[in-house]
């Protein structure tokens, strides 16, 4: 039985939980518990507070971990990085009063910073050759100026509405974030053969991200040209239609580029164009 950590509460669970869904790690109801196993899947799935997780992994009461790069880096425990997930993006950012005018990173000489992340701050600081006084909070961070407590803040930035909310604006990005997959160094074999079934699941999940399924109905004569357009991950499914002089094509497109592929497809006489979603892609 491979045991996970995963928070317990707020944004990086619920994605982290649909993303276990999408991999097919089948849970049981979770209210109040703290440990809970998949039914379907050797796994167990340990409950935490996000900055708990990288020391239970490195200490082996997890055997794996899913948290936030901005608590692996910032607690530096001896448990190594699996693989990125790509999802929880934000950055670990210093704030200050909008109403200031910013000069550079020189302004924090000698202000006091409010943080939940000492560590990250004190480093770059250091790189920066900024001496400042870092004051340790943890919960609302951003209130801190505004009610005398700092001059300035450094912590989590998503979309910016609560620096704006509090009267903050972002002056420097430290780093960015996102969930990261975390292991124990000392995994036994059988722990790591689960693992790998498991990482194989995950990689069909993200692969099949922002991924669509296109069939659609060409001209055989368009054929050549439509196929040059389409930059699909191989070469196209194509079969004949009753029809003739048509035949029907199958192929993968990336959302990027989707619909100024579309628009080719239709100028070269596609119809019929059919998108369906990909859950899952194994290649």
């Amino acid at each position: 039985m491979l045991r996970i950590a995963v928070q317990a509460k707020g944004r990086l669970y619920d994605e982290t939980m649909s993303f276990l869904g999408e991999s097919d790690i089948k849970l049981s109801a979770m209210k109040r518990s703290l440990l809970v196993q998949s039914s379907n899947f050797p796994l167990e799935v340990l409950f935490l507070r996000d900055d708990d997780i990288p020391q239970s992994v490195a200490t082996g009461v997890a055997d794996i971990g899913i948290v936030g790069e901005n608590e692996y880096v910032e607690k530096n425990e001896d448990a190594e990085v699996v693989k990125r997930l790509g999802f929880s993006k934000c950055r670990l950012s210093l704030a200050m009063p909008k109403d200031i005018e910013y000069p550079g990173v020189k302004w924090f000489e000698g202000k006091k910073i409010a943080t939940s992340y000492p560590g990250i701050l004190s480093a770059y600081l250091k790189e920066q050759g900024v001496s400042a006084e870092i004051h340790v909070i943890t919960g609302s961070v951003e209130v801190a100026p505004g009610i005398g407590l700092a001059d300035a803040i450094f912590d989590i930035v998503s979309s910016g509405s609560t620096l704006v909310s509090n009267r903050l604006k972002e002056v420097e990005v430290v780093m960015k974030s996102e969930a990261l997959l975390i292991g124990n160094k000392n995994m036994s074999e059988e722990k790591l053969e689960i693992l790998r079934e498991l990482l194989f699941r995950m990689d069909a999940v993200k692969t099949a991200e922002d991924k669509k399924y296109v069939l659609m109905n060409a001209p055989k004569d368009k054929l050549d040209e439509i196929v040059s357009v389409l930059p699909g991950m191989k070469s196209p499914t194509v079969m004949p239609l009753a029809q003739e002089g048509w035949c029907s094509v199958h192929t993968v497109l990336d959302e990027k580029c989707f619909w100024e592929i579309i628009g080719k497809l239709k100028a070269l006489g596609a119809e019929g164009i059919l998108v369906l979603p990909i859950e899952k892609m194994i290649l």
